[in-house]
C-alpha cells in the first residue's frame, strides 16, 4: 500500500530546484578554474632549466602574446653543445672508433689554447663534408655543472681518438717541408745542427709526433730556422731571450686532434 506524503507537483518542484543546484555548482566550479586560470597567466613558467639573459623590458611596460622580443631570453647550459670541425682525413678514424663503440673524449680550451676549459664527450657527426673547407662538423656535449661555457663562446676543441704510448713528440715549429719531404734540425753535443728526414705522424698547431727519424731526448731547432745551414753552429737560448735557436725536449703521452 502506497502513501503519498507530498504533493506530485511538489516533487517535480523540489527535483527541479536540485537540478538548478548542482547546475550552480557546476557553474561556480568553471567560475573558479577560470580564475585559477587568469592566475596561472600572471606567472610564466620556463619550459627549460637555462642561464637568463638581460630583461628585454622594465617595469610597468605593457606585454602581450604578440610581442617578438619577449621578456628575456632563456638558454639552455646544461648540457651545452659544441660544434667544431675536422678535416675530411681524419674522419675514417672517428668512425671506425665509434663503431668500436669507443666514447670518445673532447676537450675545451680556451682561445689561446693554453686553459682548458672543460671535458666532454662526441655526440654526433654530420652527414655530408663541406666541399668549399673539406672538413665536417663534430656536435660534443659539456655536462657544464660548473658553467665554465657560454653560449657562443669561441674555443678550440680537441679530441681523443687513441692514444700513442711513448710517442715522441716535438714543437710544430719544428717540423719543415723541402724537396727531399719532411724534415727537422737537430741539435747534437756540440750544438751544430744538422737536417734529419722525418714521418710525422698525428699533429695538430702546436705538436707533432714523430713516426721515424727521431729518438727521445734529441733536439730540435724551433726558431731562426731560415737561416740555418749543415754543421752550422748554434747558441742554445732560453724561449724567453727571443733569440734565433732553442732546445725542444721530447714528450711522450696523449695526442689527439682539434678543430
Amino acid at each position: 500500500m502506497k502513501t503519498n506524503l507530498v504533493s506530485r507537483q511538489e516533487l517535480d518542484t523540489q527535483q527541479s530546484l536540485v537540478v538548478e543546484s548542482a547546475g550552480t555548482v557546476k557553474a561556480d566550479e568553471a567560475a573558479v578554474a577560470s580564475a585559477q586560470l587568469q592566475l596561472d597567466w600572471t606567472r610564466i613558467t620556463a619550459p627549460i632549466d637555462g642561464r637568463v639573459g638581460l630583461k628585454q623590458v622594465d617595469i610597468g611596460n605593457q606585454i602581450s602574446s604578440g610581442d617578438t622580443t619577449g621578456i628575456v631570453v632563456l638558454t639552455q647550459t646544461h648540457p651545452i653543445d659544441v660544434v667544431f670541425t675536422l678535416p675530411e682525413s681524419s674522419i675514417a678514424t672517428v668512425v671506425q672508433a665509434q663503431k668500436a663503440g669507443k666514447a670518445l673524449s673532447v676537450e675545451a680550451w680556451d682561445r689561446t689554447n693554453k686553459q682548458k676549459i672543460s671535458v666532454g664527450e662526441l655526440l654526433s657527426l654530420d652527414n655530408q663534408i663541406d666541399a668549399t673547407t673539406g672538413t665536417i662538423k663534430l656536435k660534443a656535449r659539456f655536462s657544464n655543472l660548473d658553467d665554465a661555457l657560454f653560449p657562443n663562446q669561441f674555443v678550440n676543441a680537441r679530441l681523443l681518438v687513441d692514444t700513442q704510448q711513448n710517442a715522441v713528440v716535438i714543437p710544430a715549429a719544428a717540423l719543415q717541408m723541402g724537396n727531399e719531404g719532411h724534415f727537422v734540425w737537430v741539435l747534437n753535443d756540440e750544438n751544430k745542427v744538422s737536417k734529419h728526414s722525418v714521418t710525422p705522424g698525428i699533429q695538430d698547431s702546436q705538436k707533432v709526433v714523430i713516426s721515424a727519424g727521431l729518438s727521445a731526448g734529441d733536439r730540435v731547432v724551433t726558431d731562426g730556422i731560415d737561416r740555418l745551414t749543415e754543421g752550422a753552429k748554434v747558441e742554445v737560448v732560453t724561449a724567453s731571450s727571443g733569440e734565433q735557436a732553442q732546445p725542444a725536449p721530447r714528450q711522450s703521452g696523449k695526442h689527439g686532434a682539434r678543430s
